[in-house]
């Protein structure tokens, strides 16, 4: 209890400082974040969630076409390692991660772990937008594929060991709905297919449902939890069943001009579907065993679509000259 109390303390620190700035912000991010009900019109929503994570797992915003988000995740030791380790800060995991969007609903990127030292790509499409007016759509709908490498050392005595021992496929299906301004929530379900296992008895299939939801506070503040059950049914080897467990986090979003900053407590260590299926996600609340961390993520102008458009328009219009 004393340990969640002081996990409890953290973020409520965390809170005091980031919370009062962010209320400059609500009369600007109010007009981007409202929409108009025209039902001569498609008025899709926007801004589900502030970025392209909930928490750990995905959301299903993407970045626009021609934009490129930046994305910094850092996860810390266990808070339960106490002062000798300064709760778990002495110890630093990061990942970075690169999407790019092709167009407003078809997204690819890629990013590096120094969990398991591990490489991944993937691609999204979202296929369902919510909307209102003169097309009425509840949700949002998404898809994900992705695939991922370890590079660190595989050492496996009792087989011969090939580049494709390291590859691990995740296929996810995501779906959101935005009830009110400051209300969203989304459900996922996720298939992870490992190409080698520890032994006969695991399961080279691992399947899990989750859930994450956000309430906004301010119009740039606000919480974020989500929970993501592993099936027991499907669950690896009683070997490897006992080292991983559910995954559960909460924290809260930040944004502040460009940037979103995301804070969280959580009791896995992974930062991709790859990780915190299986072995990343050994921690146990009630004991402790909690991960402090944080994500950072900016969105860069690639390639100005609409401008560019403007511009071929213009030079087709000047080459065909004035009509009589």
């Amino acid at each position: 209890m004393l340990r969640l109390l002081l996990t409890c303390s953290l973020l409520s620190t965390f809170i005091m400082f980031t919370y009062v700035p962010a209320m400059a912000q609500d009369d600007l991010l109010d007009l981007l974040d409202s929409t108009v009900d025209d039902p001569e019109t498609i008025d899709y929503t926007f801004a589900t969630f502030k970025t392209t994570r909930v928490i750990t797992s995905r959301s299903i915003e993407t970045p626009a076409a021609g934009e490129m988000q930046f994305l910094i995740a850092h996860r810390f030791g266990r808070v339960n390692g106490g002062w000798r380790d300064f709760f778990g800060l002495d110890q630093a995991n990061i990942r970075m991660d690169f999407e790019y969007g092709i167009t407003d609903f078809w997204s690819v990127g890629w990013g590096r772990s120094n969990v398991f030292k591990q490489w991944d790509g993937y691609t999204r499409v979202k296929f369902l937008r919510q909307s209102t007016g003169k097309r009425k759509m509840p949700i949002t709908a998404e898809a994900l594929a992705s695939v991922a490498m370890t590079s660190g050392n595989w050492v496996n005595p009792d087989r011969r060991n090939y580049i494709s021992s390291r590859a691990s496929y995740v296929f996810q299906l995501m779906v959101a709905r935005k009830f009110t301004r400051n209300l969203s929530a989304q459900i996922m379900g996720t298939m992870l297919h490992k190409n080698l296992v520890t032994s006969r008895q695991d399961k080279n299939d691992i399947f899990m449902v989750g859930a994450g939801a956000r309430y906004l506070l301010t119009g740039s503040f606000g919480l974020t939890m989500e929970y993501h059950y592993l099936i027991p049914d499907r669950i690896v080897s009683p070997i490897d069943a006992p080292k991983t467990d559910h995954s559960f986090s909460i924290g809260f979003d930040l944004e502040t001009g460009g940037h979103v900053f995301q804070i969280m407590a959580t009791n896995n260590l992974g930062m991709t579907e790859h990780q915190y299926f299986t072995s990343a996600t050994t921690g146990q609340w009630l004991k402790g065993d909690i991960h402090l961390g944080f994500n950072v993520n900016r969105v860069f102008t690639i390639a100005d679509y609409e401008k560019m458009k403007q511009k071929k328009e213009a030079r087709r219009l000047k080459k065909e000259g004035p009509k009589d």
